[in-house]
């Protein structure tokens, strides 16, 4: 019986044996041979490296003209306040060349270049800050250099020693004023 058992055994790896060429015979009229697959792989492999290269390529580009854009921006932030502050420059040495200056003449020329100063700020939203007597101390717009008693609610601007200046929503300078002392 073990003979019977072993002869099985024996035959059944000869039965594997024979069924592997068969497939491997099978394989090459149905499939593409390793080599055809290989130069397929070689080839989308190039092709995946030329489009790497080149989007690498792209970003280095963009990165480079948005440093080129930042840097200009840097450089000519000033350019449009500039261009608005040059007449008052030249008006205030138009001033200075008047041989026999009269007070109503030099007073008028200095309202004249406020005007031009005014227009210049307003161009480039630079806008002033100046609180009324009695309005809420805001500290992100006011600083208080003294607290003084009154007749005022608490933290209220009692007065206005200098005006402050934001730039658009960003605060330039607050506007330095006493507060009103709490009773």
């Amino acid at each position: 019986m073990q003979d019977q058992e072993n002869q099985e055994v024996s035959n059944q790896p000869e039965a594997a044996d024979a069924a592997a060429p068969a497939a491997a015979q099978a394989a090459p009229a149905n499939e593409p041979g390793l080599e055809e697959q290989l130069s397929a792989t070689e080839a989308k492999l190039a092709e995946m490296h030329d489009a790497f290269m080149r989007a690498k390529a792209e970003a280095d580009n963009i990165r480079r003209r948005a440093q080129e854009d930042v840097s200009k921006a840097h450089k000519f932030a000033i350019e449009s306040f500039a261009e608005a502050m040059v007449p008052v420059r030249d008006s205030l040495e138009m001033a200075l060349k008047v041989e026999a200056p009269t007070v109503e003449s030099i007073k008028e020329g200095v309202e004249m270049t406020l005007k031009q100063l005014t227009a210049a700020f307003e161009k480039n939203r630079l806008v002033e800050v100046m609180p009324q007597p009695g309005d809420k101390l805001d500290p992100n717009k006011h600083q208080a250099v003294a607290v003084v008693p009154s007749d005022q609610e608490a933290n209220t601007v009692v007065a206005v020693l200098q005006k402050g200046y934001m730039i658009a929503d960003r605060l330039l300078r607050p506007a330095i004023v006493t507060a009103a002392a709490p009773k």
